[in-house]
C-alpha cells in the first residue's frame, strides 16, 4: 500500500519538536501551485498503474518460468515460511481477548445472569465488527522509528507503531485483571455493567491490533501467496479463540479436573480465570518484546504517495459508492442471520438443560485440531477465481446443523448423559465446525483477492468488518428473543403447608414477584425460586422459536438474494473493485 512522504523523523524523549506522526497536509500550496492532493492523486495512481504492469509482468514471467503458488507450508519461501509463522502468532494473542469475550464469559455470567443480560454483555464486542471506523487513521498514521533513553533508537514502521503499544497494553490489561477478575466474577449479582466496559476495551484493543496485522499480512507475503493470509488468520485466531474458551473453560471446571486429572477430587479447578490472565499477559509482553527488538519492518518508500487521514476516508467512501460493494455488504449483513441463534444459544441451552461445561468444553477441544485441519483444506478449495463458491455451499451445511442442533437439544435424555448422546454432541460440533471454517477461510480468501494493496489495511478492514459486524448486530436481538418467547413461571409448592412459615411465606413472596419469564430460565432466577419453595416451570421455550425463525429467514435469503449475487461478483474482474482516484465519486 502506498506509504507516506517526507522528512523521517524519530520520537526523542523529551523533544516535542522532534515528534511527528507521518500524517500528510492537504490545504492547497499557494501562488498557484497545484494542491497537494492534485499532487497525491497523481501519485497514487503512477504507483497504481506501476503496481499492475509490475503485477502483469510477474504473472507473465510465473507462467513462463513455473512460478506459482505453493501447495502448502513446506513450499513457501522461507521468507515467506517466517512471516507466516509470525502472522499466526500475531492472530494468536488477537484470538485471546476474543476467546474470552464471545465464548468463555457468557458461560461464566450465564449461572447468575439471564439470556437477556448476557446479551448486553455482547455488546462489548461490537468494536469488533466497528472497527472500519478509525482503520483509516491505522491505516496513515506512523512512525518509522523510536528514540528512547538509554535503550537508543528502535526501529518501527506502519505496523509495528501500532502492534507494539497495544500489545504492550492489552498485557498490562490482563495483568491487573489476574488480580481482580475472580472478585468481579464471584459477586452474587456480578455487575454487568462494568464487567462489560472491561472486555469493551479489551476488544477495542484486540481491533485495532487486527487492522494493523491485516495490513501488514499483505506486505509480509509474496503476492503469489497472499491467499496463505487467510490460512495464518484462521490458524492464528482459531487457536487463541479456542484456548480462550475451550480449553481454559474445560480447565475452569471443578469436575472436569477432578474426572480427568485427579484420583481424588479437589474443590477447585486446574486453572483459575486469574492464573490464565496472568499467563498470558507475560505472553503478550513477551512477543511484544521481540518484535520490537529484532523483527524488522521495511521502512516506508520517500517516493511513495502521500496518505493521509483524509483521504483514506474519502477513498474509504468511494469504494463503499461502488454499486458490487453495496452488495457485498448487504450479504455480508444478512449472511449469518440463519444460524445465529445456533451459533449464540445452543451451548448455553446444553448447559441449562444439564449438559456439563467440561463436557461441552471436552467436545470442542476434540474439535479443535479438526479446526486447524479444516482451515488448510478450506485454504487449498478456496484458490482460483471462484473463492465464494466453497462459502455458498458450506451455507446449506450450517443452516441444516443450526436445524440439528435444535433436535439435539430438544432430545438430550434427562438421565445422566451416556457416551452415545455425548458422540453425537462431538460429531455435530466438529461437522459444524468445518462448515464456519470453510466459510471463514473461503470470504477471506476472496477478500484478499478483491482488496486493493494501496491501501491494503483499509481495504481489507472494511471487508472484515462488515463480515464480523453480520455475526455481531443480530446475537445481542437473539438472545434478547430467547427471553421474549420464552414463558416460563415459578410455581408455588404443591402444599399449602410448606408455605405456613413466616421466613419462607416472605420468601415466597418476594420470589413470585420477580422471577418470570427471564429470571426462572437463569440458574439465579431457578435456585431463588426454589429457595421460596417453587419450582421454575417452561411452557414455552424461545430458543426453538427463535432458532426455527432465524432458520427459515436464513434460508429465503440464501435461495433468492445471496446466491444470485454471489455468482456475479465472483466473475467480476479485480479492476472492477478499484476506484478511479483521478474523477469525482460516483456510483459505479
Amino acid at each position: 500500500m502506498g506509504a507516506a512522504k517526507g522528512t523521517k523523523k524519530s520520537l526523542a524523549n523529551g523533544a516535542g519538536d522532534d515528534v511527528k506522526l507521518r500524517q500528510r497536509p492537504t490545504a492547497a500550496m499557494a501562488n498557484g501551485t497545484p494542491s497537494s492532493e492534485a499532487v497525491e492523486t497523481s501519485d497514487l495512481l503512477a504507483t497504481r498503474h506501476a503496481s499492475i504492469a509490475e503485477a502483469d509482468i510477474e504473472t507473465k514471467d510465473a507462467k513462463q518460468g513455473g512460478e506459482e503458488e505453493a501447495s502448502g507450508f513446506m513450499d513457501l519461501s522461507p521468507r515467506d515460511q517466517r512471516a507466516m509463522i509470525l502472522l499466526v502468532v500475531l492472530y494468536l494473542l488477537q484470538g485471546v481477548p476474543v476467546g474470552l469475550a464471545f465464548g468463555t464469559m457468557p458461560f461464566l455470567l450465564k449461572t447468575k445472569l439471564s439470556y437477556g443480560d448476557i446479551g448486553f454483555f455482547m455488546l462489548c464486542t461490537y468494536p469488533y465488527s466497528l472497527k472500519l471506523f478509525w482503520s483509516p487513521i491505522v491505516d496513515s498514521t506512523f512512525v518509522n522509528e523510536l528514540q528512547l533513553p538509554l535503550i537508543g533508537k528502535l526501529s518501527l514502521g506502519r505496523r509495528k507503531s501500532w502492534i507494539v503499544p497495544i500489545q504492550t497494553i492489552v498485557g498490562v490489561m490482563f495483568w491487573y485483571l489476574s488480580r481482580n477478575v475472580d472478585q468481579l466474577l464471584l459477586a452474587d449479582l456480578p455487575n454487568v455493567k462494568l464487567i462489560t466496559l472491561i472486555f469493551f476495551v479489551l476488544i477495542l484493543f484486540a481491533a485495532t491490533q487486527d487492522i494493523a496485522v491485516d495490513g501488514w499480512a499483505l506486505t509480509l507475503l509474496s503476492q503469489e501467496n497472499l491467499s496463505y493470509a487467510s490460512t495464518a488468520q484462521t490458524v492464528g485466531l482459531n487457536s487463541g479463540y479456542f484456548l480462550s474458551f475451550t480449553v481454559f473453560l474445560a480447565f475452569n471446571s471443578v469436575e472436569f479436573s477432578n474426572k480427568y486429572f485427579r484420583s481424588a477430587p479437589l474443590d477447585y479447578p486446574l486453572l483459575s480465570l486469574s492464573a490464565y490472565m496472568r499467563f498470558w499477559a507475560v505472553g503478550f509482553i513477551v512477543v511484544t518484546s521481540w518484535l520490537l527488538f529484532f523483527q524488522k519492518e521495511d521502512e516506508e518508500a520517500d517516493n511513495a504517495p502521500d496518505m493521509d487521514v483524509k483521504k483514506v476516508y474519502s477513498i474509504m467512501w468511494r469504494i463503499c459508492q461502488l454499486k458490487h460493494v453495496q452488495t457485498f455488504i448487504l450479504i455480508h449483513f444478512v449472511a449469518k442471520i440463519g444460524f445465529q441463534a445456533n451459533e449464540a444459544v445452543t451451548g448455553l441451552k446444553l448447559v441449562e438443560k444439564g449438559f456439563g461445561k467440561e463436557d461441552l468444553a471436552l467436545a470442542v477441544l476434540i474439535d479443535f485440531p479438526f479446526q486447524l485441519i479444516f482451515g488448510y483444506l478450506a485454504a487449498r478449495w478456496s484458490k482460483g477465481d471462484k473463492a465464494l463458491q466453497p462459502w455458498v455451499v458450506a451455507f446449506f451445511f450450517r443452516l441444516g446443523f443450526a436445524v440439528l442442533s435444535m433436535a439435539i437439544v430438544h432430545g438430550m435424555p434427562s438421565a445422566p448423559i451416556g457416551a452415545g448422546y455425548f458422540f453425537v454432541v462431538i460429531a455435530s460440533t466438529v461437522a459444524g465446525s468445518f462448515a464456519s471454517t470453510v466459510q471463514f477461510v473461503g470470504i477471506s480468501a476472496f477478500h484478499t483477492q478483491i482488496a486493493d494493496p494501496l491501501i491494503g489495511g483499509t481495504y481489507m478492514t472494511l471487508l472484515n468488518t462488515v463480515s464480523n459486524l453480520g455475526g455481531t448486530w443480530p446475537r445481542y436481538f437473539v438472545l434478547k428473543a430467547v427471553d421474549l418467547f420464552t414463558v416460563s413461571s415459578c410455581q408455588p409448592p404443591s402444599s399449602a403447608l410448606l408455605l405456613k412459615d413466616a421466613e419462607i411465606a416472605k420468601l415466597w413472596a418476594t420470589a413470585s414477584k420477580g422471577i418470570g419469564g427471564n429470571e426462572c430460565t437463569s440458574d439465579l432466577g431457578k435456585a431463588a425460586c426454589s429457595a421460596a419453595g417453587g419450582e421454575c416451570y417452561i411452557e414455552r421455550d424461545g430458543y426453538y422459536w427463535t432458532s426455527t425463525l432465524c432458520v427459515v429467514v436464513g434460508t429465503a435469503l440464501l435461495v433468492t438474494f445471496i446466491i444470485p449475487a454471489c455468482r456475479k461478483l465472483q466473475a467480476l474482474p479485480p479492476s472492477a473493485w478499484r476506484v478511479n482516484l483521478q474523477s469525482h465519486p460516483k456510483s459505479q
